[in-house]
């Protein structure tokens, strides 16, 4: 069964760059395979790299253009140009194991009656990053500046009450999509903006389905560590962009259709304790987490009024 490895990118051929030069270092198992690439409304150097990967991969490497902007686009444009077999996803900003391909593979071997398959994808640190971002106490940030999915190190089977794999790391057997339908153009991010939740809506509607999700630690990622998204004005900006996506997905695709159009009160609430608590702790982790928080409640907040 061919394994196809699609990767969406929008201006970001430098980190591309990487994230290719891992899958050309990987190993493969022993079934047709290909690497496609979907550049999304790129005006970089995007498509003059990827003339030139052609001819250094060890596995075929193809691409195609989509110019309408969000990664959604991007892959679902990717999918309907694979016929069959096994997709994987790999994002643009991550480094992939070295036996990641053979994880896959081995994943869909193991539990034929899976269909997805899901595993690791951790922070890869250098050694650079500030000293908090490894600290455990009771003010963790979320949402993680770094985008992690640990399961542990055994397998096992993930239903709807989740946690829920984001899309970096993610495998589906093609008849999945073309059963459930693909990934949600009103959700997930557009260029390089904080959008999210297209992942976990397409996940859950699998599951809902009836499709059966399989964790394989073995199969793991890295995701690259950018020094911009450890400042706390990122972090800011990401809790409200994606709260607000999370809550945006309920409203427009929860189970109650009538959902009311004003903001429920408690959310009110519970903005003005964040505030006030991120005011007056003289406690630096803990006002820093409350100032996180705070952003979250306007995101949720937010969604009602797009």
């Amino acid at each position: 069964m061919r394994l196809t490895i699609i990767i969406c990118t929008h201006n970001r051929s430098e980190l591309l760059a990487r994230t290719l030069d891992h899958l050309n270092r990987a190993h493969y198992p022993r079934q047709d395979c290909q690497i496609l690439v979907v550049a999304n409304a790129c005006h970089d150097d995007t498509l003059s790299l990827l003339y030139a990967y052609q001819e250094k991969m060890h596995i075929p490497l193809k691409f195609m253009e989509e110019p309408r902007p969000g990664k959604s686009h991007a892959l679902n444009t990717g999918l309907a140009a694979v016929d069959s077999g096994i997709v994987a996803f790999v994002d643009d900003d991550h480094r992939v194991d070295t036996d990641y391909p053979l994880a896959v593979a081995e994943g869909f071997r193991t539990f034929p009656d899976t269909d997805l398959v899901c595993g690791r994808i951790l922070p890869d640190w250098t050694g650079e990053e500030p000293a908090w971002v490894h600290e455990e106490n009771f003010f963790p940030i979320y949402p993680l500046p770094v985008p992690r999915y640990d399961q542990g190190k055994e397998g096992r089977w993930i239903g709807t009450e989740g946690p829920l794999p984001g899309g970096g790391n993610l495998a589906i057997r093609k008849e999945v999509i073309d059963s459930v339908g693909g990934f949600s153009a009103e959700l997930g991010p557009k260029g390089h903006d904080l959008g999210g939740s297209e992942d976990s809506e397409f996940v859950l509607r699998a599951l809902k389905a009836g499709c059966r999700l399989r964790y394989t630690p073995e199969m793991l990622q890295y995701h690259y560590v950018d020094m911009e998204r450890l400042r706390l004005g990122y972090i800011i900006h990401k809790a409200y962009k994606r709260s607000q996506t999370v809550v945006r997905y309920r409203i427009q695709n929860g189970s109650d259709k009538e959902i009311r159009r004003l903001p429920p009160k408690y959310l009110y609430r519970k903005v003005a304790e964040h505030a006030w608590r991120s005011l007056f702790s003289l406690y630096w982790p803990e006002k820093r987490f409350y100032l996180v928080r705070t952003a979250a409640s306007l995101g949720e907040l937010s969604a009602y009024w797009l």
